[in-house]
């Protein structure tokens, strides 16, 4: 796993919000972010998910986190401009964002792709989490060290027959991520990285891998270090990088 140890006081005072926060690694790194002190803006599809994330934070005595509902397959740019609204009013400011969500779609050939699947992968996958930073910005740049993470994956690194629009997806998310880094690496507190989970047993993964043992490959709570060290103060000068969860 990745080799870094957090501070109990990592994340103290930041606000960040993560996508897809009801589940898998999105909850758990949400979870892990209110351990080390952020105050966390729950951003999910399903409000029954998001409440139970948010009642295991306040139980855990976390500082009190935030929910927002939002459907990313159907969200029109109006939608996230009323978010940056919603956020500055009741934040202020956004000192990090986790692009965690993600749609799988279907694994088929290119030939056999649906024109509207293959817009509902990019919309989740794509679109939102370009939607979600552009609008962001002026949240973002009110931070004195804003920390944006957007998530990888080896088929997006090396494209591999079957994964279409998922694949594709996540080649263009790092492109995107790349591009914003080296738009905003000079004048500005903002720093732009990737995540590349690797292995990781989620509901997502046993849809791809229907036969693998998921006791056999690292869980959420084991990749969290890499999470936490993008997120804090250690990580000021890394920008416009792919990291490895797991060696």
């Amino acid at each position: 796993m990745y080799n870094y140890s957090a501070p109990a006081h990592l994340l103290n005072d930041r606000i960040i919000l993560v996508t897809g926060a009801g589940d898998g690694i999105g909850k758990i790194a949400a979870k892990t972010y209110a351990e080390y002190g952020a105050t966390v803006i729950l951003l999910g599809e399903s409000l029954d998910k998001l409440e139970i994330v948010y009642d295991e934070i306040e139980q855990a005595s976390g500082p009190q986190p935030a929910i927002y509902p939002m459907n990313l397959e159907s969200a029109t740019p109006k939608d996230y401009e009323d978010m940056q609204v919603t956020l500055d009013k009741e934040f202020g400011r956004l000192d990090g964002i986790l692009h965690n969500a993600a749609l799988l779609g279907s694994l088929m050939p290119i030939a056999q792709y649906d024109m509207a699947h293959w817009g509902k992968v990019m919309q989740v996958n794509l679109n939102a989490p370009y939607m979600i930073t552009r609008t962001s910005l002026p949240l973002l740049e009110k931070s004195d060290n804003a920390s944006v993470v957007f998530t990888s994956d080896d088929v997006g690194i090396q494209g591999k027959a079957y994964w279409g629009a998922y694949g594709i997806s996540k080649a263009a998310g790092d492109n995107l991520m790349q591009i914003l880094a080296d738009e905003m690496e000079v004048n500005t507190n903002m720093r732009f990285n990737s995540i590349n989970p690797g292995k990781v047993a989620t509901s997502m993964r046993s849809k791809a891998f229907p036969g693998e043992n998921p006791e056999t490959i690292a869980k959420p709570e084991d990749i969290m270090s890499s999470y936490l060290y993008l997120m804090g103060d250690d990580s000021k000068s890394v920008n416009g990088q792919i990291i490895k969860a797991q060696s």
